[in-house]
């Protein structure tokens, strides 16, 4: 493909190289370095990470911003630009290939580097990318990028331009990523009345308009379901963990054997924002499954000590379990029962059962989530679509009882209800 940043560029013939990769060091000094395809550190990566190391982000969301910016970089490499020349043509050309093309599809770790190494094939029997699932009514992950993806990455992008023009970096005369036409010069919120709610102003120029998510749970006879279909113990216990606290997965994987208090009936996390400690309640069966899972795992030889972690992988050599190991063992469960449900949807369940509970106040709900805003709560105060759907097959049950048996006709007015009672032997006298 040419070099050039004409708009003549073929988008639909333009395949996105898988080169370079985000390293994550293990490092807290620098969690994630973006490499290029030499092996070396992409300095001005580097340089905005430590920013945002300084300015307290937890290292998950370095590794949500370097994958934007490795497809980036992936953009540049592959149209042999630097990322300091990269004028709003790119940009404009790069979010439109966002918007159109297919994902590129990834081969299976294992096999990179290997001749003739070819992406996964869809499985008989699963859904099309991008259609509803049939046990669920969630749809499937798409060929395309999603929308929130979308927005995601061009305010990643923004952000980063804004920090390098802010530090005269580089050789940056403009931000390749402008703001809205609309706001001109202006800020967003900028007449903000501190007693409402912030609004959802545009910002970025080629920023998509990002639907409202619609939190998904996990109806009751399918949570038995899912329940079922677990292996062992610890995950039992993880399961019913996450569906009664509504701890994020991350958080209660990172638990160790002193959080965990059966005689008070609670279990400590680390909150993925703030950073705070906090302990949850969680039910008495969750208790029950963890002291049958310890039980096991340690009769086979796993860690026990206070200050081990509390998940271990199920095989030796004992590992603390992380979330990609988590993610796929509920993906196994997903694959037995044909959904496609996620971690996060355990949160979900978790929330709506206790807004349910009259006798539940939504400020302990608040607390229990770590929400800094109760109106946060108000999605889950909305009937489900589950729950809209229950409704409305049961008003068409009830039409239909009505069409069967009709209720009798009422009396004429110039009757006596009394009178025709004793005369047709309704009532006695």
């Amino acid at each position: 493909m040419p070099a050039s940043s004409s708009p003549e560029r073929d988008l639909s013939a333009f395949v996105l190289p898988e080169i370079g990769k985000l390293h994550e060091t293990g490092d807290p000094w620098e969690p994630y370095r973006l490499m290029d395809p030499a092996g070396s550190p992409v300095e001005p990566v580097a340089l905005y990470f430590k920013d945002l190391l300084a300015g307290h982000t937890p290292a998950t969301t370095l590794r949500s911003y370097g994958n934007d910016l490795l497809r980036w970089w992936r953009f540049l490499w592959a149209l042999d630009l630097k990322w300091d020349r990269a004028t709003r043509a790119v940009a404009r050309d790069f979010m439109l290939w966002m918007q159109l093309a297919d994902k590129p599809v990834r081969v299976h770790w294992r096999h990179r580097g290997k001749p003739n190494a070819r992406p996964p094939a869809r499985r008989a029997g699963t859904a099309e990318p991008g259609t509803p699932n049939l046990v669920t009514g969630k749809p499937t992950i798409g060929k395309k990028y999603a929308k929130s993806t979308q927005a995601h990455c061009e305010t990643v992008l923004r952000t980063f331009y804004v920090f390098h023009l802010d530090s005269n970096s580089g050789s940056l005369l403009i931000n390749p990523f402008p703001l809205d036409r609309s706001r001109r010069r202006g800020r967003a919120n900028a007449h903000h009345n501190p007693m409402s709610e912030f609004r959802n102003e545009r910002r970025g120029r080629y920023r998509p308009t990002v639907p409202e998510r619609v939190p998904r749970r996990i109806p009751d006879d399918k949570y038995t379901e899912v329940f079922a279909g677990l292996r062992s113990h610890r995950d039992r216990a993880l399961l019913a963990f996450w569906v009664s606290t509504g701890a994020r997965a991350s958080e209660l994987l990172a638990s160790s054997e002193r959080d965990a208090l059966p005689g008070q009936q609670l279990i400590g996390v680390i909150r993925k924002g703030t950073r705070d400690y906090q302990q949850l309640p969680a039910s008495p069966d969750a208790f029950v499954w963890l002291r049958l899972y310890q039980e096991d795992a340690w009769r086979r030889g796993a860690p026990h000590g206070r200050a081990e972690p509390l998940w271990w992988t199920l095989r030796r050599p004992w590992r603390p379990l992380n979330y990609h190991a988590a993610r796929a063992m509920f993906v196994r469960v997903n694959e037995l029962l044909g959904s496609n449900w996620t971690l996060h949807d355990l949160r979900h369940t978790a929330t709506f059962r206790m807004a349910e509970d009259p006798e539940m106040s939504l400020v302990y709900v608040q607390h229990i989530l770590a929400h800094k805003y109760q109106t946060t709560l108000q999605k889950y105060l909305n009937p489900s679509k589950d729950e809209a759907i229950t409704a409305g097959l049961a008003h068409f049950a009830r039409l239909e009882q009505r069409r069967r048996n009709p209720p009798p006709a009422p009396t004429a007015p110039a009757y006596n209800p009394e009178s025709l009672n004793v005369l047709f032997g309704g009532a006695r006298t």
